[in-house]
């Protein structure tokens, strides 16, 4: 499990174990066999190479094993611990015994290059070795605590799935370190931000797999003392005490992580000031900073507060003021959607409400399967809703997805998540069975009244809203509340089954219907949900999207490539409110997925200067052309050119 809170007092709702619930076919099945066969032994290359990432290279320096430098980035460390949870879940669902085998190799190694005192933070060793200067807890900017954070997720992962204790027996040490470090804090009135906070999530885990009280005491301890951080930055969430934030501000990823975190301690112990924060701060999110991909932190470089001079910060890839969300510049960094998905996920098990999993089947639908290309092994660090042929500035990422890029903490941790996915497919309480995330699946089930027997679930979801859920080798029948979330956008469908068969309608929409089944034998509900095509408007405050639109079909954003259409270029279209879309079956490196085509007008530019700041405003007309849509997260496998989400629409009476 990624968050085992079967005995958490404030969770309403509980995972079920990952290794009991399986893909069987569609899109997730397709996207957790390409993260097996072929993400996960492309990034074990990329850390095992000396050449290009050093991490595991470093490890070898500390643990004796080979002579050198330090080299990489600072939290390789941490990436590889977001690998090594891929690789343990790829290898005990594929029953991979050579891949199991190294797995354990790994744990070895790291267990040696750990220190006495159980610190391991592999700059840190080999520069206290050398005497470069390099020195512990020295620049936060060194993420020290953040490959904790990592290691002792990892760990748990590894314990609940295999039964050792080797890398739990490691990550004990570490919080041991951990400890001490916090208790001198608390002495001195000398606390240092960990950047990038993991280990709140980290400690609660520890806590959850061990029973130990001191991992959770440790957590609440480490989210306690951020509040006395001098100087502290809207960077890390920290220039104001946790429990006066009303607003989602600051480094994307840096603040999902912390409202992660709190979550997290929120699902342990009782604490109404930290939830009324997350409410603040999750509206903020998603009623004016959240993009219609699922996409967070949308600028390069940001100031906050925004406008005002006098307390003015720069910040890195941030959330902007509320309604900015430029296109072509969008940031989104990866690290922070999936920081989203962990967020939600642990929200929606302090209160299950559709909401949380319409959010997180939205990022991990769109932005997060965006960020890796089809075959498996180019990543986007960064995912834009619009790319140009050419741009007159430079941005710090390519435009297009890469092997290998120096900051690799986006692959590793949309590794983990893509394979760890089937966990958003179900969580239970008491005799319930709620569904997250749809897609073609089995999932063995026990519930407290002694029920036991295989959930089937059957859908070619998300590109068909037809769902149909059976029970197989029952052990144990008896009464079961299956509670189907109806998603946000499904405006009509039908419900059919256990005694229940009616139309849905716009009521039940972000809500969860429970179906009572009496008869895990016979067990037959078919939930559909009709797909029909929308187009979707974005607040007027939205500056970027005024008087555009986008497409969306069922959970999926579309988007078009210029490969797709016969117009010039993407911004001579315009959307055609009365274009009929016909769903077609398409391919690209060979996976299926549902296009749309339609035709829609393209308007003629003849004497139009492109390169132009101004000019006089000359209409010849518009006329009609072919153009195919395609999901979101499809793009950016086929030819470069022009991709758009957002066209603006010719209204006509």
């Amino acid at each position: 499990m990624l968050t085992d809170t079967t005995r958490s007092p404030y969770a309403k709702v509980h995972a079920l174990d990952g290794m009991k619930v399986k893909w069987t076919g569609g899109l997730w099945k397709e996207r957790f066999d390409t993260c097996a066969n072929s993400t996960v032994p492309q990034l074990k290359h990329m850390f095992d190479s000396k050449d290009i990432s050093h991490v595991v290279e470093n490890f070898k320096i500390c643990a004796g094993d080979a002579q050198g430098d330090f080299d990489g980035t600072v939290f390789g460390d941490g990436d590889f611990y977001k690998w090594m949870e891929s690789a343990i879940y790829t290898a005990y669902q594929t029953d991979n015994q050579l891949l199991k085998d190294e797995i354990e190799k790994y744990i070895d190694l790291i267990g040696r290059a750990q220190q006495p005192d159980g610190y391991l933070s592999t700059k840190q060793i080999i520069g206290e070795r050398s005497g470069n200067g390099v020195s512990r807890m020295g620049d936060i900017n060194d993420f020290e605590v953040y490959n904790f954070g990592h290691m002792f997720t990892a760990a748990c992962v590894h314990k609940r799935i295999t039964g050792k204790d080797s890398f739990l027996a490691i990550a004990a040490r570490t919080a041991d370190y951990l400890e001490h470090l916090y208790e001198e804090a608390e002495r001195t009135g000398e606390v240092q931000t960990a950047v990038c906070p993991s280990h709140y999530m980290g400690l609660v885990e520890m806590y959850r797999t061990t029973g130990e009280e001191r991992y959770l005491k440790l957590a609440k301890q480490a989210i306690a003392l951020r509040d006395s951080v001098k100087n502290g930055l809207d960077d890390n969430q920290d220039k104001i005490p946790l429990k006066q934030h009303e607003k989602i501000l600051g480094h994307a990823v840096r603040a999902n992580y912390l409202y992660a975190g709190v979550a997290d301690l929120c699902l342990e112990e009782e604490d109404p000031d930290y939830i009324n924060v997350l409410h603040k701060v999750w509206r903020s999110l998603v009623d004016k900073k959240l993009y219609i991909t699922g996409g967070c932190g949308a600028l390069y470089n940001g100031a906050s507060p925004y406008g005002y001079f006098f307390d003015h910060q720069l910040v890195h890839q941030a959330y902007g003021y509320e309604y900015q969300l430029p296109n072509i510049t969008a940031y989104n960094e990866t690290c922070a959607s999936l920081g989203g998905v962990f967020w939600a996920y642990r929200m929606f098990q302090l209160e299950p409400k559709a909401e949380y999993f319409d959010i997180l089947e939205r990022m991990m639908l769109n932005t997060n399967l965006a960020a890796l290309s089809l075959d498996g092994k180019r990543f986007f660090y960064e995912n834009m809703l619009r790319r140009a042929k050419k741009l007159d500035y430079k941005l710090i990422w390519p435009l297009t997805r890469s092997e290998y890029i120096l900051s690799y903490c986006c692959p590793p941790n949309l590794a983990r998540t893509i394979a760890q996915s089937s966990e958003y497919a179900y969580l239970t309480s008491d005799n319930s069975v709620w569904t997250g995330m749809y897609g073609a699946s089995e999932a063995q089930v026990k519930l407290e009244n002694g029920g036991e027997f295989t959930l089937v679930q059957s859908t070619d979801y998300p590109f068909d809203g037809a769902i149909r859920f059976t029970a197989k080798n029952v052990k144990v029948n008896a009464p079961v509340h299956l509670r189907l979330r109806v998603p946000g956008w499904a405006a009509c469908g039908h419900i059919k089954g256990a005694g229940t068969d009616r139309e849905l309608t716009a009521a039940d929409a972000g809500t969860y219907l429970d179906i009572l089944v009496e008869d895990l034998q016979n067990m037959d509900v078919q939930l559909n949900l009709d797909m029909k095509i929308r187009y979707t408007v974005a607040n007027n405050m939205v500056e970027e999207t005024v008087g555009q639109a986008a497409i969306e079909r069922g959970p999926l954003v579309y988007c078009c490539e210029s490969v797709d259409t016969h117009a010039s270029t993407l911004d001579d279209i315009y959307l055609d409110l009365n274009a009929e879309f016909v769903p077609v079956e398409f391919e690209i490196e060979g996976r299926k997925m549902t296009a749309l085509e339609t035709e829609e007008y393209t308007i003629d530019r003849s004497e139009f200067d492109r390169n132009a700041l101004y000019q006089p405003l000359k209409y010849h007309g518009m006329s009609k052309k072919h153009v195919r849509l395609i999901p979101y997260y499809a793009w950016d496998n086929r030819d470069y050119g022009e991709m758009r989400i957002w066209f603006p629409i010719a209204y006509t009476v």
